[in-house]
């Protein structure tokens, strides 16, 4: 998967839930289709590579509501049970995605090693399969590029994460393509096969989603390159004369910051506070950082 793009706090506007609304809505109405198709042409022309890709592409169409549901609250101000907002609902469905991929990886895997265990309950499939297969792939590989293409215009990572979701579905029913050609062409194993590198495929995303999330829910710092900037926006600010103890943690998209700056001790607490409340606002603007809480220390400023 590729790096996330860099958050721009100035896109966290009704026009970003806009566009994770649409988005999401048009891979509602995709998986929903994929899912009864492929099931039910899976079940017909006795493909178990077909009938997972289906099951797949249901855990997508759950994944969709999880998204939605989160992009609703996610949205929602500061209240008296959540002083920070809610811009975490995002990372909590990051991790319900990842959980929900892993579990349907496992399953597919076990029900894929249960049909090679027993290679003459294979049966041999019909081509309508693989017409089906190759619709599925064109239509996940298209709704990639448009989630991917949304989700970067919007710097939304809970949209990146659900756009590479569905390339996974388009990888995956290259495989199951590759699967059911093979059984066609009188190699009948490759059909759970193919099965069964889908599972695998699944699982190990779902995995590396959930975990991403949870080092987020359990306050992973910003990346080094943030850190950096965040620095170096405060060390440009007037009046600020260094700065330590610079701590930061995630907040869904956004950045939490924890700082001690240094000022002139020979400053009165007005002017020392204006510094403060100069500095926040910079970084603010300029980087995706939802709040900053400063400490000022004194030092001694000689010109």
């Amino acid at each position: 998967m590729q790096n996330l793009p860099q958050d721009d706090p100035e896109q966290d506007t009704p026009e970003r839930h806009q566009v994770a609304k649409r988005s999401t809505l048009v891979s509602v109405v995709v998986n929903l289709f994929l899912t009864a198709v492929q099931v039910v042409v899976g079940v017909l022309a006795g493909s178990q590579a077909l009938v997972a890709d289906g099951i797949h592409s249901l855990s997508d169409l759950i994944a969709d509501f999880v998204v939605l549901l989160a992009n609703q609250h996610s949205r929602k101000e500061a209240d008296d049970d959540h002083h920070y907002g809610h811009h975490r609902y995002e990372t909590a469905a990051s991790f319900v995605l990842g959980g929900l991929l892993l579990a349907v990886g496992i399953g597919m895997l076990w029900s894929a090693v249960t049909r090679l265990s027993s290679p003459e309950t294979i049966a041999e499939v019909k081509p309508v399969a693989l017409y089906v297969a190759l619709v599925a792939l064109a239509s996940k590989e298209l709704l990639f590029r448009y989630m991917l293409a949304a989700a970067e215009r919007v710097r939304s990572s809970m949209l990146v994460a659900n756009a590479w979701h569905a390339r996974s579905d388009a990888a995956s029913s290259l495989v199951v393509a590759v699967g059911i050609v093979g059984n066609l062409l009188g190699y009948p194993l490759l059909d759970p096969v193919a099965a069964l590198i889908v599972g695998f495929m699944v699982a190990h995303m779902g995995w590396e989603f959930a975990w991403d999330a949870l080092n987020d829910l359990m306050d992973r710092s910003a990346s080094e390159e943030h850190i950096a900037q965040i620095r170096e926006v405060l060390l440009a600010a007037p009046g600020v004369l260094g700065v330590h103890d610079l701590r930061t943690r995630k907040m869904g998209d956004m950045i939490m910051v924890d700082v001690h700056l240094e000022v002139d001790g020979d400053l009165s607490v007005r002017e020392g506070h204006d510094i403060a409340v100069s500095a926040r606002e910079r970084v603010m603007k300029q980087l995706p950082v939802l709040d900053v809480l400063a400490h000022l220390d004194p030092v001694d400023h000689h010109d």
